[in-house]
């Protein structure tokens, strides 16, 4: 069985459209072509290894975040009912290359959020919650949970190499 840094999970299948076998999925990509590119994926449900499913083809709905998708084989609404709550993955090594200042999510996880650089950290990224926008959730040495959107204006230096994400929330943001 693979180990779980092999894989990245790129979805999330939240839901069936419709009676012949279509699923709704969440994003947790920046690539579309993830959920549109005909071609193998892979499906993992909670405690078991992934399961390759070849991905016939997808579309995004108007106006959201939301994919629907149809895999081979899923021609029914109890089949694709099967499915919803599994985790869509691709292989560790099929990232798309970035151009500068980008970042793959998954690599914010376990960063620690600094209000300032040399200052010390107000909690971890513990979570990412991909939408119409990202947020990364930080949990506190207290245990608290804070939302932060991810754009460059509250989180404008990232340090993937030091371990450390700096934040300039605006006033209030910590106190929600």
């Amino acid at each position: 069985m693979a180990e779980s840094n092999d894989w990245l999970p790129v979805g999330k299948v939240v839901a069936v459209q419709g009676l012949k076998g279509e699923l709704r999925i969440n994003p947790a990509s920046e690539f579309p072509e993830r959920f549109t590119e005909p071609g193998t994926r892979w499906l993992k449900a909670r405690g078991k290894a992934p399961k390759e499913i070849e991905l016939n083809s997808g579309r995004q709905l108007p106006g959201k975040s939301v994919f629907v998708v149809r895999f081979a084989g899923v021609e029914s609404r109890e089949a694709a009912e099967a499915l919803v709550g599994q985790t869509l993955m691709v292989p560790a090594d099929n990232r798309p290359e970035l151009e500068e200042g980008e970042f793959h999510l998954l690599d914010l996880l376990g960063l620690e959020a600094r209000l300032s650089a040399d200052g010390a950290a107000i909690g971890t990224v513990s979570d990412l919650i991909s939408g119409g926008n990202d947020l990364l959730e930080i949990t506190t040495s207290e245990g608290r949970k804070l939302l932060i959107p991810f754009v460059e204006a509250i989180v404008p230096e990232v340090q993937l190499e030091d371990g450390w994400l700096l934040l300039t929330p605006p006033p209030g943001l910590l106190e929600l």
